[in-house]
Parts: C-alpha cells; structure tokens; sequence
C-alpha cells in the first residue's frame, strides 16, 4: 500500500482526531455524571410514571467506569491504535444506549451526550484508521 503524505490526509485525520478529544470529553462527562449519582442521591429526580427501578449508587458506577474506558480509549485512539478504535466504538454505543435508558430523568443531557457518541462512532469507524497512516 502506497504512504499518502500528511496534506493529503489531513482533513480525514481530523475526523479521528476529532473522535479522540470527544471521547476524552465524553469519559469526564460520563465522571461527572457518575460522581454526582454518587455523592447526593437527591439530584436526580425519579417520579412514578418510569419503567425503570435503577439504584442511583450503581449507576453513578456504572457511569464512572464507562467513563473511564472511553477517555482510556480516547487516549488509544489518538494514538492510532486500533484497539482504541475497536473499544472505542462498544463503548460508545455502550454509552448512547446507558444514556436513553437515563432519557426519562434528564432528556436534554441524555440527548446531548448521545449525539456527542454518534458523533464518535461516525468518525472511528469512517475515519479512524487515518491516524494510524502518520504515526
């Protein structure tokens, strides 16, 4: 396979670079999430009408962990590793799919930070092994 020169590539190394840094971001937001279930139980609103029974204190792990995978992940992906790009998108759709099942309770983040894993997993599977090209 012939070597492309790093201007002929750039715009695509972008894209899984771009990947990289949101999975970073999305790691410490799933943190703050998971840290903020665990510290006061009483930020989170649960009313009647809901499918789910979820113990906050387990899902402020649950959060945490997944969080921490991905921004490890991230740090793999912008390193051109392909493990990162394969972790990286399980974890992602992992987190969109923890994210709709917290809809119920906070939609306008729940939404946010399901686009931000669409996003990711867009620009890993598309673009991911670019990185790799230049390292």
């Amino acid at each position: 396979m012939a070597t492309k020169s790093n201007s002929e590539m750039s715009g695509w190394v972008g894209w899984a670079v771009f990947a990289g840094v949101l999975m970073i971001m999305q790691g410490l937001f799933q943190g703050i999430l998971g840290l903020a279930a665990l510290l006061k139980n009483t930020i989170f609103v649960v009313g009647s009408e809901n499918i789910f029974s979820v113990n906050f204190t387990t899902w402020g792990w649950v959060h945490m962990l997944v969080g921490l995978l991905i921004l490890l992940a991230g740090l793999s992906v912008l390193s051109g590793n392909m493990y990162g790009r394969v972790v990286g998108i399980f974890l992602a759709v992992l987190s969109a799919c923890l994210n709709l099942v917290f809809l119920p309770h906070y939609p306008i983040w729940s939404i946010l930070l399901v686009v931000v894993d669409i996003c990711i997993v867009y620009a890993l599977i598309v673009h991911g092994g670019d990185l790799k090209e230049i390292q």
